[in-house]
Parts: C-alpha cells; sequence; structure tokens
C-alpha cells in the first residue's frame, strides 16, 4: 500500500480571552464577583476607583482620568485583534477548596491535650486524616498498619492502631471515627446519663441491630421483654443521635457558601413582574493621571526604559478594558437569561405555587435566548432570585414533564410534590409501598409507572416503606 501525504483545511472555533473571561465570570454568585472585581483593581497598579475628594477639589491638582477617554490611536488592544467567533463553552477549572480542613484541623488540635507520644500521635493524626466527610473509618485495621508503613514510613501494629482508634473516638464530637452507624450511635450513648431508655438503646443496637433495620418491632419486644412504650423510648432516644458526626464542624469556607446573596430581585406592579440586579454594577475605571500622560507622549521618541514602561501600561489598560467588556457581556446574559425564565414561568412567579411550575428545560430558554446551553447551564447553576415568596435557585425551575390523566402536560416537581403528599398521609403502622403509591398518584390524576414512583422516592430521600414502618 503506497503512502502519501495530504493537507486537509479545517475549520475550528476558538474562543477570545475576552471571552473565556465572560464565561469564567458568568459563573460566578455575586459575592465571588464582588471579590473579584475589587482584586482586579487591587492588582492592578494603573486604575484607581476610588477618587480622593480633596484632590478633586483642588484645581492644581493632577486628575484621574476615565478610561473611555485614553486615545486607542497610539494602540489596538489585544482583544481587538483575537477572533471573535462564539463557539461551545469550554469549562473553565477552578481552584479547590478543601472543606474538610477546619473539621479535621480541629480533631488535630484536640490531639495535641491527649498524653501522646511523637510516634503515637503521628498515628492518630494519620487515622484523623483516613476519616471520611461524615466522620467515618472505613477502612480496617490491617489496612491502616500497611498504609502506615508504606504512605507514612511508620512502623505499627494493629494493636496500636485499635489503641489510637480508641483516642479519635474520645474526640469531639462524639461518635467520630466509628467504622459503621451502629458504632457510632453507641459512642454517643456510652456519654450519656444511664437512664432506662439509654440502655434499652444499647441493648437494641448492640444485641437486635439487624432486627431493629428490618423493622421487626414484635420479635425485639419479645426478646428484650419490654413494652411497646418502653421500645418506642429507646427508638425515640437514638432518632435524637447524629448518624454523621462529621457534618457538625464547619470551616469557614462552608460558613460562607450558605450565606445566599440573590443575583434577582422580582417585583410586581399592577400585575406585571418584573426583575433588578440591586447588588450589581458595572464599575467606573479611572486611568491614574501620571499613566494616562504616559500614553499621550507615547508617539515621542524616549529611552528604552520609558517603551517598556509604555507596554506595561497599555497591557494593564487591555486587562482592564477586557474585565469591563466581560462584566457587560456577563450582565447582558443574565438579564436575557431571566427575563426568559420569567417570561416561561410567569404564573409560578404569580403564585409561588410548584404546581404552576410549567416543565423546562435548559434548551427552551437556549432557544429564547440564543445562548449555547453550556452558557445557561452556567448561569442557573449558581444563581439566585429573592421573590416574595423566598429566595429560590434558578435551578429550581427547570424539569422535565409527564402528562397527566387529561392529557395536560405537568412538571415533574408537581409529581414530586404530590408524591411527598401521597407518603406524609399515609399509615406509618402500614406505610404505602411503591405499587400502592402508584394507585395514590392515579386516584390524583398522575399515571406514573412503579419505577418512576421508585425514582422519585429515591431523589426525595423517602426510604422503602418497610423502612418508613413506625410502632
Amino acid at each position: 500500500m503506497a503512502i502519501k501525504q495530504e493537507l486537509e483545511l479545517a475549520q475550528k472555533q476558538k474562543l477570545s480571552p475576552l471571552q473565556i473571561q465572560t464565561i469564567k465570570l458568568i459563573e460566578l454568585p455575586i459575592q465571588e464577583l464582588e471579590q473579584k472585581i475589587r482584586s482586579e483593581f487591587d492588582d492592578n497598579p494603573v486604575l484607581d476607583d476610588t477618587p480622593d475628594p480633596e484632590r478633586e477639589r483642588d484645581d492644581d491638582a493632577p486628575k484621574d482620568v476615565s478610561i473611555d477617554e485614553i486615545k486607542e490611536d497610539d494602540y489596538i488592544p489585544d482583544y481587538k485583534t483575537k477572533v471573535k467567533n462564539w463557539g461551545k463553552d469550554p469549562r473553565p477549572e477552578y481552584n479547590t477548596f478543601s472543606v474538610r480542613e477546619g473539621f479535621t484541623q480541629s480533631l488535630k488540635d484536640q490531639l495535641g491535650y491527649c498524653n501522646l507520644d511523637d510516634h503515637q500521635r503521628q498515628i492518630a493524626e494519620f487515622i484523623v486524616g483516613s476519616l471520611d466527610e461524615d466522620g467515618y473509618l472505613r477502612r480496617d485495621t490491617d489496612t491502616l498498619v500497611d498504609d502506615l508503613a508504606f504512605r507514612a514510613g511508620i512502623t505499627t501494629d494493629e494493636e496500636e492502631v485499635e489503641k489510637m482508634i480508641e483516642v479519635v473516638q474520645s474526640l469531639e464530637p462524639t461518635g467520630v471515627g466509628a467504622r459503621d452507624l451502629a458504632e457510632c450511635l453507641l459512642l454517643q450513648l456510652d456519654t450519656c446519663k444511664q437512664t432506662d431508655d439509654v440502655k434499652h438503646a444499647i441493648t437494641l443496637l448492640e444485641d437486635y441491630y439487624t432486627e431493629f433495620t428490618n423493622r421487626h418491632f414484635d420479635r425485639i419486644m419479645s426478646r428484650m421483654g419490654i413494652s411497646k412504650d418502653e421500645l418506642q423510648a429507646a427508638i425515640d432516644r437514638i432518632k435524637r443521635l447524629n448518624p454523621a458526626p462529621g457534618g457538625q464542624v464547619s470551616d469557614s469556607y462552608a460558613d460562607a457558601a450558605q450565606q445566599i446573596v440573590p443575583d434577582f430581585v422580582l417585583h410586581e406592579r399592577d400585575g406585571e413582574l418584573y426583575f433588578d440586579m440591586p447588588r450589581f454594577k458595572i464599575p467606573e475605571i479611572r486611568v491614574k493621571r501620571v499613566y494616562a500622560d504616559m500614553l499621550d507622549n507615547a508617539k515621542g521618541s524616549g529611552s528604552r526604559a520609558q517603551k517598556e514602561a509604555v507596554t506595561f501600561v497599555r497591557s494593564k489598560l487591555d486587562s482592564a478594558k477586557w474585565f469591563v467588556e466581560a462584566l457587560k457581556q456577563r450582565q447582558n446574559t443574565l438579564q436575557r437569561t431571566m427575563q426568559a425564565i420569567l417570561d416561561f414561568q410567569h404564573d409560578y412567579f404569580l403564585s409561588g405555587d410548584d404546581a404552576d411550575l410549567r416543565p423546562m428545560v435548559l434548551k427552551d430558554i437556549a432557544e429564547v435566548t440564543g445562548f449555547d446551553i453550556s452558557t445557561i447551564s452556567r448561569v442557573v447553576s449558581s444563581k439566585y432570585i429573592e421573590t416574595s415568596f423566598g429566595i429560590i435557585r434558578l435551578k429550581h425551575f427547570f424539569s422535565e414533564g409527564m402528562e397527566n390523566s387529561e392529557g395536560e402536560e405537568v412538571s415533574t416537581r408537581e409529581l414530586k410534590k404530590a408524591l411527598r403528599e401521597c407518603v406524609d398521609a399515609e399509615d406509618k403502622k402500614k406505610p404505602l409501598t411503591d405499587e400502592q403509591l402508584v394507585v395514590e398518584m392515579e386516584k390524583l390524576g398522575y399515571k406514573v409507572a412503579r419505577r418512576t414512583i421508585a425514582k422519585y422516592r429515591s431523589q426525595l430521600g423517602i426510604p422503602l416503606a418497610r423502612w418508613r414502618k413506625e410502632l
């Protein structure tokens, strides 16, 4: 077979730096965007967004210049020479933040108060570092011994590791370091005042855990020799325990993530709905006079150092212009996306009732706005709107649809709400199976398959019927 070379022309879409920056800004929630704007000014020595009032009143003092007043005759910003075609958004890379640091550090700090030598402390810290996000130790002793030897260079044995696990389990929050749920609950019960309900709860977990998880209450009462009320008291005590002690300790990043600031605020006037973005304003960027003068004199001859300085100033101005333009494009993208959602879900925004949510997917909004689906996804993933009935994530308004018995299309959110109401109204002594839930949903006018019921039940965090059974 003869080997030959061929030339092939192909068109490829390439994003400009401006477009890449816009993509990154679109996904930022308002708090992070404000920090980004502040950081942009702090990192750019050419810019000044805080004019000095005293200097502004002094006629002899040099005045800063608006960036819009800087003429571009002497140079062409880099972003104007790049391609402008708009293609699929690349997923930007992000720094990763460890929300585990606060929890792990808290446990390590407590180890400092334990009576341990350096060798024991290193083993204990390794165990702490091996805990999962719920505070459990999901690894057996043999594996820990091997990992300590190969990964940390620490020689030990199973007996010593078990002793250090006990040390970790003595730390706060109580229950941390457990190998399974039963041990986690028992560790917490051991610290409680040993009343009858606590003692019964300990026996229940130690000797009848399988029967308990399978809800064989009659068998438990018979074998333990206790009454229904005594068993209920023991179960109530267990329910008050924390099954995930690792979730009790958060760090500053996790705390910050819980503070939601809406990007949009919904208003109603005479039956008309509209929104604004009160927290976001395009900042006015001003160039310090000394750098503006440097650019004015850029055409003249100068030393090499002066030319290098001018090149530096131009690059910083390019960066500022990109940033402001990216902010404008971000605002336009968010406004058009939110308006499309508001128009699509108009009835819901008037009532606040999930039953008025129309089935809506990302493609619906993409078609209205002309943006790529991935752009819409970025907008809705981290943005919130404040309404008269609460602060709601934009992602909440998206759901697929099904038809009810009358042939009308209803959203999956409405179906899940109806399913939740069926479960809440059931007899907890005889909870409804998935097959029975299908019948109940049909009575409400929703024809749903059993496998769909199982999927929605799982998404709502509703356990199987036997797990919902109560005394």
